[in-house]
C-alpha cells in the first residue's frame, strides 16, 4: 500500500484554556503578550513504570528570553482527567527547550500531554505511555538508526506511525554533523548523481560542519522541523542513545576522524557542547547532571525483558587502532594489514595485546554485566550502536575489494563454489570487530550467567540478523538484530546492493535463511539495499523481529513492507524465518 508521507494526527486545535484551565500563568517570560510558538512539537522519552520525561521547545517570535510554561498529563483526549501537572521554563540557557519528569503515573498506561504558555496558547498534544508492570504479556517497539537529513525524506519514521509500536528506540546517528558542501557524505546520491540534497530540498544548516553549541542546536532544530520526525516523537515515547555523528564521524573518547584540532578547536570542547545540545533536544532523563557524557542506562519492561542502553562511542572507547580510524581500506593504510589484527589476538606472555582496546570503559562493562547477572527478567536486550557479531569475509574476497567489480565477483563465486575453508578476516574495525577481546570477554561473561541475550544494533546502514558466537565459533551465546538506516546510504552506495544473498547464503540455498553457507557464516539474514527499521515484539515465549523497508526515500510517496520476519524462541534460542 502506498502512503502519503505526512500523517495528520498532530492536533493543534484545543479548547480555549488560559484562566479557565486552572493553571497559573507563570511569570518570568518577559512583558510580551505574544503567544509562544511550539515550532518543534512535543516529545516524550525514558519511560518508567510511574513517570516519563516530557519535552518541548517554546519561544516568542517577537522577544528573546525564557518562556514560562505549564504542563498537563491526562488520561483522556479532552484533558478532563488530569493525572499530573506542573510548571517548567523553556529557558534561553537551554536553547529555549524544556524538559520535565512527569511523575505519579500508573504502569502500562497510555496518556496524553501538552504544554501551555502564560497566555493560554497550547502546544500540540502528544501521546505517551509508561513501562509495563510485572503482568505484561507482550511489548512491541520500533528500532531506528542513522538519520541523514540530506540523503532523503524520513519515510521510515512515517511508516512506523501505524505499526502498532508502543515505544521507539533510536540507536544513534539521530543527526549528522556534515555541512552542505556537495562533496560531503550524503549530499549527493552515489547511485544517482542527479539526486542531491539540493534537488530534494534537504540542504542542511548551518552550511559548515557543526562544531559550536549554536551549530549543534541549529542542526537539531532543522531535524525537528521535519514533519515525520515530529509526528513520531508525538506518537510514542522514545529511548535514545548517541553514536558518533551526534559528535563527529568515527568518534572515540579522545578524538574523531572528522575532527581537526587546527581548524575546529579542542575535541573536549566540541564533545561537551555536542553532549549539551543532545540533552537539550532529546527527551532523555539525564543520569548524571554533573557528567553529560554518561548516558548508559537500564529499563525494565515488567518481567519480560531488561533493556540495557550502552554507549559504545564516547564514554570509554579507545581509538580505533586497526586501519585508519577502523577502516583498513583507506588509502592511508593500504594495503590491508591483517598481520596487526592477528597479532592482537595472539596470546603473548599470558596477555592478548588487543585487550587494551576498549569499546566501553571497565566501569560500564561492570555495570552491564552486573545488571545482566542480577536480572530476573526473561530476556536481556542490549541496545548498542555497532554491529557486535563477527562480520568476517573470506580473505580472497577481501583482497578483491580493491581490484574492481569483475575481480570481486570472481572471488565471491570461487569461494562459494569451493570448500569454503579459507581464513576469514574483518573489514569494519570501527564496529565490535575492532575490539575483539573485549567483545569475547563480554560474551563469555554473559554466557556464564545463563541469561538469554538479544543485541540490537545500528550504524551499518543495512539490515542483519546474526549469531553471537565465541571468537573460535564454537559457542552460541546470543543473537543480534541490526536495523537498516532511516536514510543513510549502505552497501548499495558502493555498488554492493546485491551482495546480501551471497553474504547470508540464500543464493546457494534457494532462499533458506540460517544455513551459515554464505560469505559470512554468522550472518543468517541480510539486506544490503533498502532503508527501514525493526519492529520488535517481545513475549515470554519468543522475540520476533520484523525487518520493515520502504521503497523510496527520494519521494514523499512511498510503499512500506516487511522484508523478513525472524522469531527466536526463549526455550533454546531456536530461530524460524518467514
Amino acid at each position: 500500500m502506498t502512503h502519503p508521507t505526512r500523517r495528520n494526527f498532530l492536533t493543534t486545535t484545543l479548547t480555549a484554556i488560559g484562566g479557565s484551565a486552572g493553571l497559573a500563568a507563570c511569570g518570568g517570560g518577559g512583558s510580551s503578550t505574544t503567544p509562544a510558538q511550539f515550532l518543534y512539537g512535543v516529545a516524550s522519552g525514558d519511560p518508567l513504570a510511574d513517570r516519563i520525561i516530557l519535552w518541548t521547545h517554546a519561544k516568542r517570535p517577537d522577544q528573546e528570553g525564557d518562556v514560562a510554561l505549564s504542563w498537563q498529563v491526562a488520561s483522556d483526549a479532552a484533558f478532563a482527567n488530569i493525572i499530573s501537572a506542573g510548571t517548567v521554563t523553556a529557558s534561553m540557557a537551554a536553547g529555549n527547550t524544556a524538559k520535565v519528569d512527569a511523575t505519579g503515573l500508573a504502569p502500562d498506561n497510555s496518556y496524553v500531554y501538552r504544554f501551555i504558555d502564560a497566555q493560554g496558547n497550547a502546544s500540540p498534544v502528544g501521546n505517551t505511555r509508561t513501562l509495563p508492570s510485572a503482568v505484561a504479556t507482550s511489548v512491541k517497539f520500533a528500532v531506528f538508526s542513522c538519520t541523514l537529513y540530506s540523503a532523503g525524506f524520513f519515510n521510515v519514521y512515517d511508516s512506523a506511525l501505524n505499526s502498532g509500536a508502543q515505544f521507539a528506540i533510536h540507536l544513534g546517528d539521530y543527526i549528522y554533523e556534515y555541512g552542505s558542501d556537495p562533496a560531503k557524505f550524503g549530499n549527493t546520491d552515489a547511485t544517482n548523481t542527479k539526486v542531491t540534497a539540493v534537488t530534494l530540498g534537504r540542504v542542511v544548516t548551518p552550511a559548515n560542519d557543526i562544531v559550536s553549541l549554536s551549530d549543534y542546536r541549529s542542526r537539531y532544530a532543522q531535524y525537528r522541523l521535519d514533519a515525520n520526525l515530529q509526528a513520531l516523537h508525538a506518537k510514542m515515547p522514545w529511548i535514545t542513545i548517541w553514536d558518533d555523528h551526534e559528535f563527529a564521524n568515527n568518534a572515540y573518547m579522545d578524538g574523531a576522524q572528522n575532527h581537526d584540532i587546527a581548524t575546529q578547536g579542542s575535541w573536549s570542547a566540541r564533545k561537551a557542547v555536542a553532549a549539551q545540545a543532545y540533552h537539550e533536544w532529546m527527551p532523555i532523563r539525564t543520569p548524571d547532571a554533573s557528567n553529560l557524557l554518561k548516558i548508559y542506562r537500564k529499563f525494565d519492561f515488567g518481567t519480560l525483558f531488561s533493556l540495557h542502553m550502552l554507549d559504545t562511542r564516547i564514554e570509554g572507547r579507545t581509538k580505533q587502532v586497526y586501519g585508519y580510524y577502523g577502516d583498513p581500506f583507506d588509502a592511508k593504510v593500504q594495503p590491508y594489514n591483517w598481520a596487526d589484527y592477528a597479532a592482537g589476538l595472539t596470546l603473548t606472555n599470558g596477555v592478548y595485546p588487543d585487550a587494551a582496546n576498549k569499546m566501553i570503559s571497565d566501569t560500564q562493562f561492570k555495570w552491564l554485566t552486573g545488571n545482566i547477572a542480577s536480572a530476573t527478567t526473561t530476556w536481556q536486550i542490549v541496545g548498542n550502536q555497532d554491529i557486535m557479531a563477527k562480520l568476517w569475509y573470506p580473505q580472497s574476497v577481501v583482497a578483491a575489494f580493491a581490484q574492481g567489480t569483475a575481480a570481486f565477483t570472481t572471488a565471491v563465486t570461487t569461494y562459494l563454489s569451493g570448500a569454503r575453508t579459507e581464513t576469514k578476516i574483518p573489514i569494519n574495525m570501527d564496529s565490535w570487530d575492532g575490539y575483539p577481546i573485549q567483545r569475547e570477554t563480554l560474551l563469555q561473561t554473559v554466557k556464564a550467567t545463563g541469561k538469554k541475550l538479544v543485541v540490537l544494533s545500528g550504524d551499518s546502514h543495512n539490515a542483519w540478523f546474526n549469531n553471537l558466537k565465541s571468537l573460535d565459533g564454537t559457542a552460541q551465546i546470543g543473537v543480534e538484530f541490526a536495523t537498516s538506516s532511516v536514510t543513510a546510504p549502505g552497501y548499495e552506495s558502493a555498488g554492493l546492493g546485491g551482495l546480501a544473498s551471497t553474504i547470508d547464503g540464500t543464493l546457494l540455498t534457494k532462499g533458506v535463511n540460517g544455513t551459515g553457507m554464505g560469505l559470512i557464516s554468522d550472518v543468517n539474514y541480510s539486506d544490503t539495499m533498502r532503508r527501514g527499521y525493526l519492529l520488535m515484539t517481545v513475549s515470554a515465549a519468543n522475540v520476533k523481529g520484523e525487518f520493515v523497508f520502504v521503497d523510496s526515500i527520494q519521494s514523499k510517496t512511498y510503499a512500506g513492507a516487511v522484508g523478513k520476519t525472524v522469531t527466536v524462541a526463549a526455550s533454546n534460542l531456536a530461530v524460524s524465518y518467514s
